[in-house]
């Protein structure tokens, strides 16, 4: 296959750890990155989709059970981002990355997406940043259970409360503003290093966890969740595929609910997925019972049961060939022209300000 070809010159028999976002550069006959950026300034609708290339790479790459095995655990280590703050968060416990911020208290980590003026939602300007928090607590020595949150939100319907996440950017989706790596390097990186870590991951759901938001909670440990908060999956409203979502959700729902979530748009309940409710304002008091009683077991038994379910529910070959469909058809997905049409039908895009 050329992409294993390829992908063994690039990365020199397999000895040289290279990104997908880097990958993708380097590999011949693929846009450069003066292309990119040319369509970069597009709107979604004007782009030519000259990034679907990129796609269908990544998606032979991982095909390949050598390659594909080789670009996921490259994918799984620590980002120059994170690498560049390891000794200040060792020394201070705390480190601000903008977009994220994370903190140590005692042995429990916090890893808090801020993107207060859009809600909390996703796109490219918090994918490094929360990834890198992510990164920054589970090379912490100190830190035994992690906790995914929101941070709180400035919207004037909403100030002053958490929202865990409003899923993409859907106005900066629209206007381009979205690269498609954004979609494959945060599932093979940020949300797999979660699923696949060894430390335990608490989820502290307010509000909304919608989109992106939702497909997080597929993958930790212990979910608490805030009554009343929604929980969707809207990605047929926009025309893409949620994540793993169509990989992880039928475990937690069983396979018709999942379709009727990811096909149909239903609603899911906090019942569906939440291991506990939590009342409105006794979310900071819930997570520090559930992680002392998670840390009770010690970190060994904790990763070590961890490993024994990922054995039967995700083996890291499951994950590998699924990534590769995903990241060849949400590339069709991303560039086609329904997803513009229902971006201007479901979310009035093109009525939205910045």
């Amino acid at each position: 296959m050329e992409a294993r070809r390829i992908y063994y010159e690039l990365t020199d028999g397999l000895e040289r750890r290279l990104r997908a976002e880097e990958l993708v550069y380097l590999a011949p006959g693929l846009p450069t990155r003066a292309e990119i950026a040319g369509e970069a300034a597009k709107p979604q609708s004007d782009k030519a989709g000259i990034e679907i290339a990129q796609g269908a790479f990544l998606a032979d790459v991982l095909a390949d059970p050598e390659c594909g095995r080789h670009l996921l655990d490259t994918m799984l280590a620590p980002t120059p981002l994170a690498l560049s703050h390891r000794e200040a968060f060792a020394r201070d416990g705390r480190v601000d990355l903008g977009r994220a911020f994370v903190e140590r208290r005692g042995n429990v980590g916090v890893a808090e997406l801020r993107n207060p003026r859009h809600l909390n939602a996703e796109d490219d300007t918090t994918l490094a940043p929360l990834e890198a928090a992510v990164d920054l607590l589970l090379g912490d020595e100190a830190t035994e259970v992690c906790v995914l949150r929101g941070g709180v939100v400035e919207h004037p319907r909403y100030a002053g409360r958490r929202i865990f996440g409003a899923g993409l950017n859907l106005t900066h989706l629209y206007r381009g503003q979205i690269s498609y790596l954004f979609f494959p390097v945060r599932d093979l990186g940020l949300v797999h290093k979660v699923f696949r870590a060894d430390k335990l991951w608490i989820a502290a759901a307010e509000t909304f966890a919608i989109g992106g938001g939702c497909q997080l909670l597929l993958t930790v440990d212990h979910i608490l969740c805030e009554r009343g908060t929604r929980l969707t999956l809207p990605a047929r409203n926009e025309g893409i595929i949620p994540g793993a979502a169509n990989l992880r959700l039928p475990r937690f729902v069983g396979d018709r609910r999942a379709r009727q979530a990811i096909l149909s748009g239903a609603e899911l309940q906090p019942e569906e997925l939440a291991d506990e409710l939590v009342e409105v304002g006794e979310m900071d008091a819930a997570i520090t019972a559930r992680a002392a009683a998670l840390a009770t077991a010690g970190a060994v038994s904790g990763g070590a049961n961890k490993r024994a379910f990922r054995v039967g529910q995700e083996p890291l070959d499951v994950f590998r060939e699924y990534m590769s469909v995903y990241c060849r058809e949400q590339a069709a997905c991303y560039f086609s022209p329904a997803l513009i049409r229902n971006l201007e039908e479901n979310w009035r895009a093109h009525e939205r300000g910045a």
